[in-house]
């Protein structure tokens, strides 16, 4: 029996989400405004769940008999093998945590996207780097074998044949998640019911790793099951990028979570266009209180240019509306700065955002990911070269039409017009109802204009030299 210790470390100098965020680079929020920094707050609570790679490496080693410890922070810990979950907004952090445990006598090796798609960035801080998706790679070191060099971990194609992670291993926070409905926090668990995603979007990195593959409906609720034995009031974070693309599969999820009468909540990120009034109801009903999808562009040729398909604007405000009726919360995710956008049309966007309505919104920076097909059509425009900046919220390519200031400085804008509108705090209390008030919408209105003249030009001039 070996020690085996998981690195999943909390980032340096701020709160970093690893794991299936960005497609598994992960992400540091940078805040500039007022907005931006409660919006970082607000993350550092509710988005601060573990790693489920972490998850599920823990429950590998621990079915072979051996002894797993899980550590978040630079303390030193005595082990016979670490493995260290990998970002590319913290690499430097994670590097030398890993140098300081092979010093110890400690075998290290790396794991996670940027480990995959960047191993030179790890090489000589450890003993291997594996590229790929960790679990058939666990189960080899598992079983005695030693690794060095960068070594290929291939997909497993029977996702069933995995043990379901083991979270009592790894040092959860005890909440994660608040409901708009009852007082209090509940304890937030991440799950994948699917791997990577079938859509050829170009600058999305969920795809790069390996290809589509899902668990059946009886594993997946069969682990919902489980985690409500273990821990019972607890809302799951169902991670698949596109957790509704197969309606029958989502429908038998739905139907087995109500036919076990599990009394759990969860949450899914999915695509607008795979939604209908049938299937949120019929998931609402198993206890589905989130949704999150992306927008993206409001702008159909912004689009066409990144292979992202359209959705029809109706549509989505037809399931928002639901959702609002349902106590369904939404959360839209865009992206400024495409090529083809000007400040104006980044602009427009933000009012789009607005006027959708939802619950929440996400703003991202373009941010070229290595592996993607928009990093190759990109590279000769990319001039950032601390690969930590490449957070989703720094401008790291020469934009025809934007600066890294400028662009910082329209996120900041898109966050406070969005979360600084009167009505979002009768959304935000459950009032949605009042919302679209002629009184409320004249409030509105004034906070736009008022914003304008916090952004004119020699206003933020000024904000981004203080």
């Amino acid at each position: 029996m070996a020690i085996v210790v998981l690195a999943d470390l909390r980032g340096r100098g701020g709160m970093v989400n690893k794991d299936t965020v960005a497609g598994g680079y992960g992400s540091r929020f940078r805040a500039d405004s007022v907005w931006t920094r409660i919006a970082k707050n607000a993350r550092s609570v509710f988005l601060n769940v573990p790693s489920i790679h972490v998850g599920y490496l823990a429950a590998i080693f621990a079915r072979e008999g051996h002894e797993v410890v899980v550590t978040h922070d630079d303390r030193a810990v005595e082990g016979d093998l670490a493995l260290v979950l990998t970002s590319l907004v913290d690499y430097r952090h994670e590097r030398e945590w890993a140098a300081a445990a092979r010093a110890r006598g400690m075998r290290v090796g790396f794991f996670g996207t940027p480990a995959t798609h960047l191993p030179e960035l790890f090489e000589g801080f450890g003993d291997f780097v594996l590229t790929g998706e960790p679990e058939a790679a666990a189960l080899r070191l598992a079983a005695g074998e030693e690794m060095s060099g960068v070594v290929p971990s291939p997909a497993i194609n029977d996702l069933d044949s995995l043990p379901f992670p083991r979270w009592d291993l790894v040092k959860m926070r005890r909440f994660g998640h608040a409901s708009h409905r009852r007082v209090g926090l509940t304890r937030a668990v991440p799950m994948l019911t699917s791997r990577s995603c079938p859509e050829h979007c170009t600058y999305c990195p969920h795809r790069i790793t390996a290809s589509f593959r899902s668990r059946s409906v009886a594993n997946v609720v069969a682990e919902m099951e489980e985690l409500q034995r273990l821990y019972k009031n607890v809302h799951v974070k169902i991670r698949d990028p596109l957790f509704t693309l197969d309606r029958e599969r989502c429908l038998a999820i739905a139907e087995g979570i109500r036919a076990r009468g599990l009394k759990l909540s969860f949450e899914c990120e999915t695509r607008m266009d795979d939604l209908d009034e049938e299937l949120i109801r019929s998931m609402h009903a198993a206890g589905l209180r989130e949704i999150a999808f992306g927008v993206e562009s409001p702008d159909p040729a912004v689009l066409k240019k990144v292979a992202r398909r359209y959705i029809p604007h109706e549509h989505m405000r037809r399931m928002i509306d639901l959702c609002w009726r349902l106590g369904i919360v939404t959360t839209a995710f865009y992206i400024i700065g495409f090529l083809q956008e000007t400040e104006e049309v980044i602009e427009e966007t933000i009012r789009f955002a607005c006027n959708l309505d939802t619950t929440h919104a996400n703003f991202k920076i373009l941010t070229p990911y290595p592996g993607t097909p928009q990093f190759k059509q990109l590279k000769p425009l990319v001039f950032e070269t601390d690969w930590e900046k490449f957070d989703g919220y720094t401008l790291t390519f020469n934009h025809p039409n934007l600066t890294p200031r400028r662009a910082r400085l329209m996120l900041g804008m898109a966050y406070s017009r969005f979360y600084g509108r009167p009505s979002r705090l009768f959304n935000f209390l459950g009032m949605h109802r009042y919302s679209r008030h002629p009184l409320l919408e004249r409030a509105d209105a004034w906070a736009w204009r008022k914003y304008d003249y916090f952004d004119r030009p020699w206003v933020s001039e000024r904000k981004a030299t203080a």
